[in-house]
């Protein structure tokens, strides 16, 4: 019975291996982005994003279909540029950085939904938005396997000035001038990564497997170790709950991965010991009396 239910889609489907494949290389890149952005109070610009990458999966997409290497490059290139045109806008105009990247997510979202409404089908704008983990071919295990390990090398070469900047940017700037290369590294490794679980689940769901395990390990974890191993095994243990929910009920796999993320999410919040609202209960009644 256990067999049937954890083991055996996973032996028996090729189509489920490679979902399983393509999530754990997402799990062990995207989170660390996630915790990043969270720490530093950036969790929504993944979001903004996220969207921002669509013109360009668009334009491949129209150009060469469902080529994951045209969707790539279209992806990176109209990421790279929102991230670029934002930060020169901030710097250049009293304008704050969150507010010129979401005006140029929303632009790039619209021009993206429009390219694929009008040249395309609503199968087509489908598949880009929600993605298809169970349609993962060679090439996009692949990419994704690539941009998994750029993204590790470069985080372990980045990783103190990283910290540093979470904690105290304006001392970082005072003794080095990494500062804004750094930031601007991290932006584009957070395309990077979108653009990865784009393939996967979608430029709505891939934000989702970033942000949401790195905000439900905090209920969990004070330590930085803590949360960035944390966040990518939780991020793991949902793409596998989620991937077995979606073969066994027959629903949408990106949503369900995404779902079961929440649903760790809603329990830490209730019931982790840093901070769970549970546990402060507790603490203040433990005070009262």
């Amino acid at each position: 019975m256990i067999y049937d239910l954890l083991i055996s889609p996973f032996s028996e489907f090729q189509f489920m291996q490679r979902a399983l494949a393509g999530c754990l290389a997402l799990c062990l890149s995207g989170p660390l982005i996630g915790v990043f952005l969270m720490l530093r109070r950036m969790s929504l610009t993944g979001d903004a994003m996220s969207h921002a990458i669509l013109p360009g999966a668009a334009i491949g997409y129209l150009i060469a279909g469902l080529s994951v290497e045209a969707m790539t490059i279209g992806g990176l290139i109209a990421g790279g540029i929102v991230v670029l045109l934002s930060g020169a806008v901030s710097r250049l105009t009293q304008s704050g950085e969150d507010s010129s990247l979401a005006a140029f997510y929303l632009i790039s979202m619209a021009l993206g939904v429009l390219l694929i409404s009008t040249h395309g089908s609503s199968v087509d704008l489908l598949h880009v938005l929600f993605g298809s983990a169970l349609a993962l071919n060679d090439s996009a295990l692949w990419l994704l396997g690539s941009i998994t390990t750029i993204t590790l090398l470069t985080m372990a070469w980045l990783f103190r000035p990283l910290v540093l900047e979470c904690l105290d940017p304006d001392y970082l700037g005072t003794v080095s001038r990494a500062g804004s290369w750094v930031h601007m590294a991290f932006l584009l490794l957070a395309v990077l990564n979108l653009i990865a679980g784009f393939h996967a689940l979608g430029t709505l769901m891939a934000v989702g497997l970033m942000i949401l395990p790195g905000a439900a390990m905090r209920y969990w974890s004070a330590s930085l170790g803590g949360l960035l191993a944390g966040a990518c095994a939780s991020a793991f243990a949902a793409s596998f709950s989620g991937l077995l929910l979606s073969y066994h009920l027959g629903w949408p796999t990106s949503p369900t991965i995404i779902l079961c993320l929440g649903l760790f999410y809603f329990a830490s919040l209730l019931c982790g010991t840093r901070n769970g609202l549970i546990w402060r209960y507790i603490r203040l009644k433990h005070l009262e009396a």
